[in-house]
């Protein structure tokens, strides 16, 4: 399957573009490079890459220009790997559109695990909405409106309820505060993060074994929130 799969690296520093190279061909990915923005960007439109690997520090330009540029007639996966780690870089980079943001530096089992779930996403963008999620014990099925975990249900709000399906949809990736909000409440509904932390402190209490220690939703500090990888079946 892997075979079938192309990443484009964008990286302008030739050591971690070979390093990168190297971890995704021997997972069985095929590889397209570039160094530079402009080339990015004309790969992207003319190979139709599965998914992009991206780095911020761009010698032509900076990376949030080019994750804007191809949002705005692709939905490739874009995952940021970059060394820039703070919390406005993490926000800028997801509400402009990437699908996930990893800091330098990283190790390789994160990073494939976080490539294999912005492809998932990527392939389920417009998936069916009578899916289900379910992994570590939970299971969410969209079809039925029914939330269990280890086979017991749990009895949320229609709000709750939303914000689990949002997170399921996008499971293994970080979504913003203003995401969230956005998708759950509209863009000019007026909702601050604390409605959104309150709702999850209450899921939390549902879900989670023991919610000072979440194992499905873990918060990003200063970011927003992430659900573990889940494996998504279609009804």
């Amino acid at each position: 399957m892997n075979s079938m799969t192309t990443i484009l690296i964008v990286e302008d520093d030739e050591r971690i573009r070979n390093a990168l190279r190297a971890i995704l061909v021997a997972c069985g990915y095929s590889v397209q490079e570039t160094g530079n923005a402009r080339t990015a960007l004309a790969m992207t439109a003319s190979h139709n890459p599965d998914l992009m690997l991206l780095d911020l520090g761009l010698p032509d330009g900076d990376g949030m220009e080019l994750i804007r540029s191809v949002r705005g007639w692709s939905q490739v996966p874009i995952i940021v790997v970059s060394a820039r780690g703070h919390e406005r870089d993490k926000v800028e980079a997801l509400d402009s559109g990437a699908d996930d943001y990893i800091t330098k530096p990283f190790g390789t089992d994160e990073l494939l695990a976080r490539i294999r779930a912005a492809l998932r996403h990527g392939r389920a963008r417009s998936g069916n909405a009578a899916a289900v999620y379910q992994g570590k014990g939970l299971k969410v099925d969209a079809g039925r409106r029914l939330v269990t975990v280890d086979g017991q249900p749990v009895h949320l709000t229609q709000t709750e309820y939303r914000i689990v399906l949002l997170l399921c949809r996008h499971s293994g990736r970080v979504l913003t505060y203003d995401f969230m909000i956005r998708e759950l409440w509209g863009p000019f509904s007026g909702c601050d993060t604390q409605i959104l932390r309150v709702n999850m402190a209450n899921i939390r209490r549902k879900l989670e074994r023991d919610p000072s220690m979440p194992e499905y939703i873990t918060t990003e500090i200063g970011v927003g929130y992430r659900m573990i990888e889940l494996d998504t079946e279609s009804e």
